[in-house]
């Protein structure tokens, strides 16, 4: 129950308030240029592509006049009005998507696992953080969070991590550092998230053996728009959340939105604060020609929770709540990302996009990290006393030119392009983290931060990347395309070690990818695809490569798929199943006679089916379902124990369950009523390489009931972890990360 008096609730109001306070004044001002009222519903983003004028109708490939039109031509005329959000199943199966293609393909032409979630979606299902977002929504998705990895790590297909499954944001690659991703966060910015399944590299580069999740920003819009929201729920966290959009004149259009909240969070001395702030403008320059200039701005402090640990292997439920880092622990994320786009329609068949960007991140660790029960003493040991700083800048450019028209006789579109980019980098800490300290596990003072090792700069790493690429759809018939594509990566590597200089080196790298598919359509909206593709991985964090493996080649992976895909009965229901093998080459592992040697030799695999269906129903009902089941294993993986080489082959990689499903029903029981509920299930993983120690399944449920009193407005309550379950979300053999407790929030929206 939420405790606090009404003086206290006002204070924590007003600093949330403070928070938004000028991006609210920024679109106040925007607001006050338009000539005609606001327009209170909700706007359809129709394509994630959005460049010129229409021209004039011309019968292109399909005979369509809308589909004529050079892709980036069609996703510019965005259209306000009134959308049901319960109207769709949420598979998406014949919207454009641009995660899985470059040539902005349907799910339904794409010969891969393809999904795109949208901002309707993720709203009425309340998921305020994109992690939620993925893995309740996605086919086969899970999370491995934790506060040493910026809380965004995810696993798919048998592949854990930020080096095996990609983030990106607007389609851009941000490269993490010492395997830590810190923005996207918060998905009140995003028109919509899209994951691809499996091997991503041939599109995006080294490091997406797993998937890939791309998280779309909202885009300016050419008609009117605004709304707010703001929540409160029982852990004292409150949001306050604008957005507006719409045109200053004919040629110019602007969307702007920002999102703060302040936590108590649900374990002892953990609040948090959250700040977002996207803002976009578009010109039109000629009909053919325009330009998007946008950036986007988070500043976090997350929680400071590293886990709770373990008494005889497992959790007790006594110190659930409970927070072991230091009282002056701190953890900060400043992340600011600036966007300049190109879009030109050159003529009816060709166009040409560029994308230039400028990414900064400031993070700062001050945290005592390792907890472990002590049997002889009955205490928690606490070791690792941690203060990192991390200072990136990220500045690219990546251009593409597409191609539409025939090669001998049939349809083709073809797109080809560049991508080259800078990442300079420089890691400060106070290594070898010394420090250690004893508390007693249930009443103790968590005590001040202090490490006998100094902070200081510890290495800068300059990372040039260079990358060409190409794709291309072959239409054979109205039935049969054959979909190709390939991607050359040139990365190099040039650190400088302030400690020690003969650990400074220069190192580059080489990796090719490509893939092939066909996707046959027997029936209209029935696709059977199959795909080979090819990916190579980092064998650590490539912009943070050490001086031990800078000798190291990328590891490479191959896959191969088939599925089904349908949309069916007038678009109220689409399914979809697919199964795949993939097999990843060159792990390191450890030389059985001398086992102080690493050798690139080791192998992974996985093989699996995943399933997804999405129905609407009569009287109100709509039915969402996935389910992902899959074996992944170790097939060569050796380890030194204690000098001792041990083989793992045959086990399960950390962190990876075999079966994962979410299922969610909604239902229009009344006029303006509805109610939901999901249940998100996750099989259980292991904590080590050895398969000694695993970490349980879990079933989470989450629902709500919303009341709409207007067209304008919206109030929902939610219930997360309805039933309050225990569970860990990732974990080692000495400490897990439990999940949220049972939450209730109260929330209100209203557009105006």
């Amino acid at each position: 129950m939420i405790s606090c008096s009404l003086a206290a609730l006002k204070q924590r109001a007003s600093l949330v308030c403070s928070l938004t306070l000028s991006p609210v004044l920024l679109a106040t001002d925007a607001w006050a240029q338009q000539a005609q009222p606001a327009i209170p519903l909700d706007p359809i983003e129709v394509s994630p592509a959005n460049l010129a004028r229409p021209k004039q109708p011309d019968v292109g490939r399909s005979g369509s006049a809308a589909q004529s039109r050079p892709k980036s031509a069609q996703g510019h005329r965005t259209v306000s009005t009134q959308t049901n959000t319960d109207s769709a199943p949420a598979l998406n199966l014949t919207k454009r998507d641009s995660t899985g293609s470059r040539l902005n393909l349907t799910p339904l032409e794409t010969p891969a696992s393809v999904g795109i979630i949208t901002s309707e979606t993720i709203a009425e299902r309340g998921q305020h953080n994109v992690l939620d977002a993925v893995t309740q929504n996605a086919t086969g998705f899970t999370a491995s969070p934790a506060p040493g990895n910026g809380g965004l790590s995810f696993n798919t297909r048998g592949f854990t991590g930020i080096n095996s499954v990609m983030t990106l944001y607007d389609g851009t690659l941000l490269y993490p550092a010492a395997g830590t991703i810190t923005f996207p966060f918060d998905t009140w910015s995003a028109g919509r998230i899209e994951v691809m399944r499996g091997p991503a590299s041939v599109l995006y580069g080294a490091g997406a053996i797993g998937g890939v999740i791309n998280v779309a920003s909202k885009k300016p819009l050419s008609a009117p728009y605004n709304q707010a929201e703001m929540s409160l729920d029982t852990n004292l966290t409150r949001r306050l959340a604008v957005d507006s959009g719409g045109p200053i004149n004919p040629d110019v259009s602007y969307r702007v939105n920002a999102i703060g909240n302040m936590s108590d969070g649900w374990v002892d001395r953990d609040k948090t604060s959250n700040l977002a702030i996207s803002a976009a403008v578009r010109m039109q320059a000629t009909d053919s020609v325009a330009f998007t200039l946008s950036n986007d701005y988070g500043d976090r402090s997350p929680s400071r929770y590293f886990g709770t640990p373990l008494i005889n292997n497992t959790i007790d439920e006594a110190l659930r709540f409970k927070n072991y880092n230091v009282l002056d622990s701190h953890i900060r994320y400043q992340d600011n990302w600036t966007q300049f786009k190109t879009e030109w329609d050159v003529t009816d068949g060709i166009s040409v996009r560029n994308t230039m960007y400028y990414l900064t991140s400031h993070r700062h660790w001050r945290d005592v990290e390792t907890y472990a029960w002590n049997p002889a003493t009955r205490m928690i040991d606490r070791s690792d006393y941690i203060e990192i700083f991390h200072d990136q800048a990220q500045i690219g450019n990546r251009m593409d030119a597409t191609l539409r028209g025939h090669v001998f006789g049939f349809s083709n579109e073809f797109v080809a392009g560049f991508d080259v980019n800078r990442i300079d980098f420089t890691h400060t800490n106070n290594s070898p983290y010394g420090g250690s300290s004893s508390v007693d596990p249930f009443s103790f003072n968590p005590g001040l931060f202090s490490s006998p090792d100094r902070t200081a700069p510890s290495f800068n790493a300059i990372t040039n990347q260079y990358a060409v690429f190409a794709e291309d759809r072959l239409k054979l018939s109205d039935q049969l395309a054959i979909v190709g594509g390939v991607r050359l990566d040139q990365p190099s590597i040039e650190r400088t070690d302030f400690r020690d200089a003969t650990r400074s080196f220069e190192t580059s790298l080489s990796g090719l990818s490509w893939r092939v598919g066909t996707v046959y359509n027997p029936i209209k909206d029935l696709a059977v695809y199959g795909q080979y593709s090819t990916a190579v991985d980092p064998v650590g964090t490539l912009i943070t490569t050490s001086a031990a493996q800078k000798d190291f080649k990328l590891a490479t992976g191959k896959q191969i798929e088939v599925g089904v895909k349908q949309s069916f009965w007038n678009g109220r229901g689409e399914w979809t199943i697919a199964g795949y093998q993939i097999v990843k080459n060159d792990l390191l592992a450890r030389d059985p006679i001398h086992p102080e040697v690493v050798m690139q030799v080791g192998q992974q695999s996985s093989r699996g089916v995943e399933a997804s269906v999405g129905l609407v129903l009569d009287h109100g009902w709509r039915v969402d379902a996935n389910i992902a089941l899959l074996r992944a294993k170790y097939d060569n993986f050796t380890q030194s124990v204690d000098g001792v080489p041990v083989s793992f082959a045959g086990n399960v990689p950390i962190n990876v369950p075999q079966q994962v499903s979410n299922v969610w029903a909604t239902w229009e029981f009344a006029p303006n009523w509805s109610v939901y509920g999901g249940v998100q299930m996750v099989g259980k993983t292991f904590a080590d390489n050895a398969n000694t120690l695993s970490i349980p399944s879990y079933a989470i449920v989450n629902g709500g009931l919303r009341w709409k009193p207007d067209p304008r407005t919206t109030v929902a309550l939610r219930l997360y972890n309805l039933f309050d379950k225990v569970y860990a979300t990732s974990g080692d053999t000495g400490q897990w990360l439990l999940g949220m407790p049972r939450t209730a929030e109260l929330s209100i929206n209203v557009k105006f």
